[in-house]
Protein backbone atom coordinates (compact mmCIF):
# COMPACT_ATOMS: atom_id res chain seq x y z
CA UNK A 1 0.00 0.00 0.00
CA UNK A 2 1.22 3.48 -0.87
CA UNK A 3 -0.71 6.17 0.92
CA UNK A 4 0.06 9.67 2.19
CA UNK A 5 -1.64 11.18 5.25
CA UNK A 6 -1.35 14.36 7.28
CA UNK A 7 -0.47 14.02 10.96
CA UNK A 8 -0.94 17.24 12.89
CA UNK A 9 0.02 18.22 16.41
CA UNK A 10 -0.97 21.10 18.71
CA UNK A 11 2.26 22.81 19.76
CA UNK A 12 3.65 25.80 21.65
CA UNK A 13 1.64 24.87 24.73
CA UNK A 14 4.42 24.92 27.31
CA UNK A 15 5.88 21.40 27.32
CA UNK A 16 8.91 22.45 25.26
CA UNK A 17 8.78 19.14 23.35
CA UNK A 18 8.46 20.56 19.83
CA UNK A 19 11.95 19.53 18.69
CA UNK A 20 11.17 15.90 19.61
CA UNK A 21 7.77 15.97 17.88
CA UNK A 22 8.53 17.78 14.60
CA UNK A 23 10.27 14.87 12.79
CA UNK A 24 7.10 12.76 13.01
CA UNK A 25 4.38 15.22 11.87
CA UNK A 26 3.43 17.07 8.69
CA UNK A 27 1.41 20.00 10.08
CA UNK A 28 1.24 21.83 13.40
CA UNK A 29 -1.28 24.11 15.12
CA UNK A 30 0.49 26.73 17.23
CA UNK A 31 -0.95 28.17 20.44
CA UNK A 32 -1.18 31.90 19.92
CA UNK A 33 -1.77 33.53 23.29
CA UNK A 34 -5.33 32.48 24.10
CA UNK A 35 -4.80 29.32 26.15
CA UNK A 36 -1.00 29.22 25.95
CA UNK A 37 1.88 30.60 23.95
CA UNK A 38 3.59 33.91 23.27
CA UNK A 39 5.16 35.65 20.30
CA UNK A 40 8.48 34.13 21.39
CA UNK A 41 7.14 30.56 21.45
CA UNK A 42 5.39 31.06 18.09
CA UNK A 43 8.71 32.11 16.53
CA UNK A 44 10.45 29.10 18.04
CA UNK A 45 7.83 26.65 16.73
CA UNK A 46 7.72 28.25 13.26
CA UNK A 47 11.53 27.99 13.02
CA UNK A 48 11.33 24.28 13.86
CA UNK A 49 8.47 23.81 11.37
CA UNK A 50 10.57 25.38 8.61
CA UNK A 51 13.51 23.13 9.48
CA UNK A 52 11.37 19.98 9.32
CA UNK A 53 9.15 21.05 6.36
CA UNK A 54 6.02 21.05 8.55
CA UNK A 55 2.97 23.15 7.57
CA UNK A 56 2.11 25.97 10.01
CA UNK A 57 -1.34 26.60 11.48
CA UNK A 58 -2.85 28.88 14.14
CA UNK A 59 -4.53 27.37 17.22
CA UNK A 60 -6.80 30.08 18.73
CA UNK A 61 -8.98 29.50 21.77
CA UNK A 62 -11.07 31.22 24.36
CA UNK A 63 -8.67 33.77 25.97
CA UNK A 64 -8.24 31.82 29.19
CA UNK A 65 -4.75 30.70 30.16
CA UNK A 66 -5.88 29.93 33.71
CA UNK A 67 -8.01 27.03 32.44
CA UNK A 68 -5.85 26.23 29.37
CA UNK A 69 -8.81 27.13 27.14
CA UNK A 70 -10.76 24.10 28.31
CA UNK A 71 -13.67 26.01 29.86
CA UNK A 72 -16.31 27.82 27.83
CA UNK A 73 -16.22 31.57 28.51
CA UNK A 74 -19.34 33.70 28.28
CA UNK A 75 -18.23 36.41 25.83
CA UNK A 76 -20.02 38.62 23.37
CA UNK A 77 -19.61 37.48 19.77
CA UNK A 78 -17.77 40.76 19.06
CA UNK A 79 -15.22 40.22 21.84
CA UNK A 80 -14.71 36.57 20.91
CA UNK A 81 -14.20 37.38 17.23
CA UNK A 82 -11.73 40.14 18.07
CA UNK A 83 -9.78 37.78 20.34
CA UNK A 84 -9.63 35.05 17.68
CA UNK A 85 -8.52 37.56 15.05
CA UNK A 86 -5.78 38.88 17.31
CA UNK A 87 -4.53 35.35 18.03
CA UNK A 88 -4.47 34.40 14.33
CA UNK A 89 -2.67 37.66 13.55
CA UNK A 90 0.12 36.76 15.97
CA UNK A 91 0.89 33.66 13.90
CA UNK A 92 0.46 35.45 10.57
CA UNK A 93 2.93 38.15 11.67
CA UNK A 94 5.59 35.51 12.40
CA UNK A 95 4.79 33.68 9.15
CA UNK A 96 5.26 36.93 7.20
CA UNK A 97 8.52 37.56 9.03
CA UNK A 98 9.78 34.06 8.14
CA UNK A 99 8.30 34.06 4.61
CA UNK A 100 5.98 31.12 5.36
CA UNK A 101 2.36 30.67 4.30
CA UNK A 102 -0.23 30.11 7.05
CA UNK A 103 -1.65 26.70 6.12
CA UNK A 104 -4.64 26.34 8.46
CA UNK A 105 -6.56 27.49 11.52
CA UNK A 106 -7.81 25.08 14.17
CA UNK A 107 -9.79 26.17 17.24
CA UNK A 108 -8.64 24.76 20.59
CA UNK A 109 -10.27 23.04 23.54
CA UNK A 110 -13.66 24.33 24.69
CA UNK A 111 -13.96 26.53 21.60
CA UNK A 112 -13.33 23.54 19.30
CA UNK A 113 -15.95 21.47 21.12
CA UNK A 114 -18.45 24.34 21.10
CA UNK A 115 -18.24 25.14 17.38
CA UNK A 116 -18.57 21.44 16.60
CA UNK A 117 -22.21 21.61 17.75
CA UNK A 118 -23.13 25.33 17.84
CA UNK A 119 -23.65 27.14 14.51
CA UNK A 120 -23.81 30.61 16.08
CA UNK A 121 -20.33 30.38 17.57
CA UNK A 122 -19.11 28.54 14.46
CA UNK A 123 -20.05 31.66 12.46
CA UNK A 124 -18.03 33.84 14.85
CA UNK A 125 -14.94 31.70 14.21
CA UNK A 126 -15.61 31.64 10.45
CA UNK A 127 -15.94 35.44 10.35
CA UNK A 128 -12.62 35.81 12.16
CA UNK A 129 -10.92 33.49 9.68
CA UNK A 130 -12.50 35.26 6.69
CA UNK A 131 -11.12 38.56 8.02
CA UNK A 132 -7.62 37.29 8.77
CA UNK A 133 -6.85 34.04 6.95
CA UNK A 134 -9.40 33.43 4.19
CA UNK A 135 -6.87 31.54 2.06
CA UNK A 136 -6.14 29.00 4.79
CA UNK A 137 -7.76 25.67 5.53
CA UNK A 138 -9.92 25.20 8.61
CA UNK A 139 -9.48 21.95 10.55
CA UNK A 140 -12.94 20.72 11.56
CA UNK A 141 -14.56 17.69 13.21
CA UNK A 142 -16.42 15.25 10.94
CA UNK A 143 -20.07 16.24 10.23
CA UNK A 144 -19.76 19.18 12.64
CA UNK A 145 -21.68 22.46 12.72
CA UNK A 146 -18.54 24.40 11.80
CA UNK A 147 -17.89 22.15 8.79
CA UNK A 148 -21.33 23.08 7.41
CA UNK A 149 -20.90 26.80 8.19
CA UNK A 150 -17.46 26.83 6.53
CA UNK A 151 -18.89 25.15 3.43
CA UNK A 152 -21.64 27.80 3.16
CA UNK A 153 -19.06 30.56 3.61
CA UNK A 154 -16.85 29.13 0.86
CA UNK A 155 -13.92 28.35 3.18
CA UNK A 156 -11.78 25.30 2.53
CA UNK A 157 -11.83 22.83 5.39
CA UNK A 158 -10.08 19.56 6.24
CA UNK A 159 -11.81 17.00 8.44
CA UNK A 160 -9.78 16.12 11.51
CA UNK A 161 -9.83 12.97 13.63
CA UNK A 162 -7.99 12.39 16.90
CA UNK A 163 -5.39 9.65 17.07
CA UNK A 164 -4.99 9.92 20.84
CA UNK A 165 -8.57 10.54 22.01
CA UNK A 166 -11.56 8.24 22.47
CA UNK A 167 -14.91 9.08 20.89
CA UNK A 168 -18.49 8.86 22.10
CA UNK A 169 -21.00 7.29 19.70
CA UNK A 170 -22.23 10.77 18.63
CA UNK A 171 -18.60 11.54 17.60
CA UNK A 172 -18.04 13.99 20.43
CA UNK A 173 -14.80 13.42 22.32
CA UNK A 174 -14.91 11.58 25.62
CA UNK A 175 -14.67 14.20 28.38
CA UNK A 176 -11.21 14.80 29.79
CA UNK A 177 -12.82 14.42 33.22
CA UNK A 178 -13.00 10.68 32.48
CA UNK A 179 -9.92 8.49 32.76
CA UNK A 180 -10.45 6.87 29.34
CA UNK A 181 -10.50 10.19 27.42
CA UNK A 182 -6.88 9.98 26.27
CA UNK A 183 -5.29 6.94 24.59
CA UNK A 184 -1.76 6.42 25.94
CA UNK A 185 -1.37 2.72 25.17
CA UNK A 186 0.73 2.42 21.98
CA UNK A 187 -1.04 -0.63 20.55
CA UNK A 188 -4.52 0.74 21.28
CA UNK A 189 -3.54 4.02 19.66
CA UNK A 190 -2.23 2.45 16.45
CA UNK A 191 -5.30 0.17 16.21
CA UNK A 192 -7.56 3.22 16.69
CA UNK A 193 -5.63 5.24 14.10
CA UNK A 194 -5.44 2.49 11.47
CA UNK A 195 -9.18 1.82 11.79
CA UNK A 196 -9.83 5.45 10.86
CA UNK A 197 -7.22 5.58 8.07
CA UNK A 198 -7.95 2.23 6.41
CA UNK A 199 -11.66 1.72 7.08
CA UNK A 200 -12.92 5.30 7.50
CA UNK A 201 -14.52 4.10 10.74
CA UNK A 202 -13.93 4.65 14.44
CA UNK A 203 -14.75 2.29 17.29
CA UNK A 204 -16.40 4.39 19.97
CA UNK A 205 -16.15 4.03 23.72
CA UNK A 206 -19.40 1.99 23.60
CA UNK A 207 -17.74 -0.44 21.13
CA UNK A 208 -19.91 0.81 18.26
CA UNK A 209 -18.41 1.42 14.80
CA UNK A 210 -19.21 4.84 13.34
CA UNK A 211 -18.21 6.47 10.01
CA UNK A 212 -15.19 8.77 10.28
CA UNK A 213 -13.86 10.20 7.01
CA UNK A 214 -10.84 12.29 8.00
CA UNK A 215 -8.11 14.10 6.09
CA UNK A 216 -5.81 14.90 9.00
CA UNK A 217 -5.09 13.06 12.25
CA UNK A 218 -4.19 14.88 15.47
CA UNK A 219 -1.86 14.06 18.33
CA UNK A 220 -1.98 16.41 21.33
CA UNK A 221 1.38 18.03 22.01
CA UNK A 222 0.41 18.75 25.63
CA UNK A 223 0.48 15.00 26.34
CA UNK A 224 3.85 14.17 27.97
CA UNK A 225 3.78 10.87 26.04
CA UNK A 226 3.30 12.58 22.65
CA UNK A 227 6.89 12.22 21.34
CA UNK A 228 7.00 8.50 22.20
CA UNK A 229 3.51 7.85 20.76
CA UNK A 230 4.32 9.73 17.55
CA UNK A 231 7.61 7.91 17.08
CA UNK A 232 5.88 4.55 17.50
CA UNK A 233 2.95 5.48 15.23
CA UNK A 234 5.31 6.75 12.53
CA UNK A 235 7.25 3.47 12.54
CA UNK A 236 4.07 1.35 12.40
CA UNK A 237 2.52 3.46 9.62
CA UNK A 238 5.71 3.13 7.56
CA UNK A 239 5.46 -0.65 7.86
CA UNK A 240 1.98 -0.39 6.32
CA UNK A 241 3.25 1.78 3.47
CA UNK A 242 1.57 4.88 4.88
CA UNK A 243 3.70 8.01 4.57
CA UNK A 244 3.29 11.16 6.68
CA UNK A 245 3.56 14.27 4.50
Amino acid sequence: MNRIIDINCDLGEGLNNEAEIMPFISSCSIACGGHAGSKRTIRKVVDLAIKHHVKVGAHPSFPDKANFGRVRLEMSSKDLQESIEEQIQWVIAVCNEKNVQLHHVKPHGALYNLVAVDSFHAEVVINAIKNKASGSFLYVPYKSAIQKVAQKAGLNSKVEAFADRNYNSDLTLVSRNLENAVINDKQKLIDHLLKMILDNRVITIDRVEVDMNAETYCFHGDNPNAPELLKYASKELQKMGIKIA
